[in-house]
């Protein structure tokens, strides 16, 4: 089994691949009742890209620690795919949904990383 630590980097590589952009990772560890130890989150510019995203990260796992996740949804609208790997949950939004949902100001109390985009 991969450390979470890999899996994070590789989740966080594959979003790049597709070009995802304003990557959080809030780590939730000390937060008693969190249903997961960290949660990434990002955004794409349309449906497409989000679905292409969220493929990436599916794909890059199962390719590189053989992981499948325990459940994923979202799929049908493309507006905020959900990735359970257990311990690693992966958000990808569009941006209108993201700034809605507001996941980073739920878990304000939990440290946020923020991954500088590559462009």
């Amino acid at each position: 089994m991969q450390d979470n630590t890999d899996i994070q980097n590789y989740i966080v590589e594959a979003i790049a691949d597709k070009k995802g952009k304003k990557t959080a990772i809030i780590d939730l560890s000390e937060i008693d009742g969190a249903s997961t130890s960290k949660l990434i989150i990002c955004q794409g510019n349309s449906t497409s890209q989000v679905a292409a995203i969220a493929d990436s990260v599916r794909d890059s796992l199962l390719e590189k620690c053989r992981i499948k996740p325990l459940n994923y949804e979202g799929y049908r609208n493309c507006q905020w795919i959900i990735i359970d790997y257990g311990d690693i949950m992966v958000h990808v939004f569009l941006p209108d949904f993201r700034t809605f949902y507001n996941l980073e100001s739920l878990w304000n109390d939990a440290p946020i990383e923020l991954i500088p985009d590559l462009d």
